[in-house]
Order: C-alpha cells, then structure tokens, then sequence
C-alpha cells in the first residue's frame, strides 16, 4: 500500500481537526453578496475529502471595520453561522465543549467551535465576554497582528513600531474573567511580552492555535524553543501554520509540506502537543493582495493527506499521527472547555 493511500485511510480513520480557519469572514462576505448555503456548496466537499471531524473557526475582523464595527462584524459572523446550519441540516453544527464534538461526529456532522482572532469585539466592556460566550465562544485569542485593549499583537515582518507592551491592566483582568466562565487562550499573535505576561498570570492550559518554530523559521509570529516547552508544560496545545513566511524562507525556495514536516519534527523533539492550525488564507489573500512569498503552503484540506504521508515516511508511528491529527487538540478542549 502506498503511504499516500495509508494516509488517506487514516484521516477516515481517525479524528481530525483544525485549530485555525478564518471560514467564517468568507462565509460572511459572500452571504452579503446574496448566496446562501455556503458552507456547504464552498467548503464541505473539501472538509470530507480531507476527513476533517473539527474546525475551530476564528472570529477576524479586518482593519477597515476598528474601531466602530468590530463588535458588528464578529456577531454578523456568528450569525452567519447560525443561518448556515439551518438552510444545511444535519452537516455541521456549532459545538460548546468536547462532549457535543464527539456527538457531531458520531452524527457525521462536521463540528465548529468559535474563538476570536483578537478581541477588538469586546472593546473595553468585560461584559460582553458572558455574550459571546452564551452565543457559543470558547475560544479567546488575545490579539491580531495589532494593538487592542488587551495586549499588543506581533506583526507578520519587521515595521516601524514604539516600544512594544505586554499585557494591559484590563488585559489581566481578562484573563481571570476567561478562566472563570471556562474559556481557553490562545497566544498566537501575542507577542514576546504577552506571552511572558499569559505565564505569570494564568494558571490553566493555553494553546497557540497556528504558530510554528521561530527556530526554524525566525519571524515574531512563530515561538521559541522556550515558549514551546513553556506551552508543553501546561499541557497545552500548538497548531501547525501553512502560511509559508512562517514555514521556510519563501524568498529563496518553493514552500511544501516538507517544510510543514520538519516544524512538526522539531515541536516533536521538544515534546510538544502539537496538530494541526492551518489557517488558509490564499481566498482572502485574493481580495487583499499581499507579498509573493506569503501563501498557503498546503492548498486545503484534501491536500493535507500528503502531510501525513510525509510522516509515515519519516517514521512517524500510527498512534503519534493518530495524536497530531486530532488527538491533541481534542485533548486540550476537554481539559479546558469540558
């Protein structure tokens, strides 16, 4: 048997999730364009064909809508979302804790979890955590690749910039209000500081959902070899990014999954829980042109099967695969979220 049709045997096999789809901010975008079903007839097929169980969609707001549409477009999205399942029953649901996924699964339905991608939503009102929270958020990355109330994000390349800070006074207090309603961090896009700040002031488990090895790949947005054993020692949970400036040197080389492959490799070494983050990004780079050497890495979820072949050709055994493919994230959620 070849190692790719191994591969695919194993997606079907074996529970398999994303940490990080910015889906949602598309989904809604062509919904205000006047289609309907969009999941479904855009995204489901590919979901399938990759085997994917889970996908923990991000609520992003683009720079355009801060300050004043920021809460708008994050409960848009999430209303997105809600018509999406009722005009696609019995495809995917909107999942709260690791018990409804195991259930989604065993339906067949595709689950989703919500989480922000910055909490620019919340502005400065605490209050407003409960809200989502009731609507359905688990999930709290701090930051974007910008500065809100709570922290200072990372920027993708080096810019032109003040003193960086760590976390806020309200970010803090944030924090506390996460861990008590039962919510999850996420530290992707904080930087070094709020990623020192998350380890003196939250006890729990924390993930960073689409973050590689700055060791390999030496950008912000990726961590160290501290942070990840940091991360590792809390039992916590790192997703793998196919963006390629944070795979490899995309300025000199095609980025591939083998680059994918030796960040996998390397949190591995450091024992590290590592899966899958994936984030694709290459429809909104359509619409928001970026550098030539930012694109996906891998094309979808379909194509993430040749992932998995690379590991079983470099060894990787079956249970260890069987973790990163879903094993780990799901792990983490049930030790968080219940």
């Amino acid at each position: 048997m070849s190692t790719l049709k191994k591969a695919h045997e194993l997606h079907q096999k074996y529970f398999v999730a994303d940490a990080h789809n910015d889906i949602l901010a598309n989904v809604l975008r062509k919904r205000n364009e006047g289609r309907v079903k969009v999941i479904e007839t855009d995204y489901l097929a590919d979901m399938k064909e990759g085997g994917i169980n889970l996908v923990i969609c991000s609520l992003f707001v683009d720079d355009i809508y801060l300050p004043e549409m920021s809460l708008r477009r994050a409960l848009d999205q999430i209303a997105a979302l809600y018509e999406e399942m009722s005009e696609s029953p019995g495809k995917f649901r909107l999942c709260r804790s690791a018990t409804e996924i195991k259930s989604a699964v065993k339906s067949d339905e595709i689950a989703f979890l919500l989480s922000f991608e910055g909490v620019e939503p919340l502005g400065n009102d605490m209050s407003l955590l409960r809200v989502f929270y009731e609507l359905g958020v688990r999930g709290v990355g701090l930051v974007w690749s910008r500065r809100n109330h709570a922290a200072d994000g990372c920027s993708f390349i080096p810019r032109e910039e003040g003193q960086r800070g760590g976390l806020t006074h309200w970010g803090v207090k944030l924090l506390k209000e996460i861990e008590r309603l039962g919510m999850y961090i996420d530290v992707s896009h904080l930087n070094n500081e709020g990623f020192s700040d998350v380890m003196k002031f939250y006890r729990q488990p924390f993930m960073a959902s689409h973050s590689n090895s700055r060791k390999l790949t030496p950008v912000m947005r990726n961590l160290t070899d501290g942070q990840v054993k940091e991360i590792a020692s809390r039992g916590g949970f790192i997703g793998m990014n196919v963006c390629s400036a944070f795979c490899g040197d995309a300025e000199k080389e095609k980025i591939t999954e083998k680059h994918l492959l030796s960040h996998i490799k390397e949190m591995l070494n450091l024992s590290a829980p590592v899966g899958f983050g994936l984030d694709f990004c290459d429809e909104m780079r359509r619409l928001h042109p970026q550098p030539a050497e930012n694109y996906d890495s891998i094309p979808n979820y379909a194509s993430s099967v040749k992932l998995t072949a690379l590991m079983l050709e470099n060894g990787i055994a079956e249970p260890e695969i069987e973790k990163i493919l879903g094993g780990n994230l799901l792990n983490f959620i049930e030790k968080v979220i219940g």
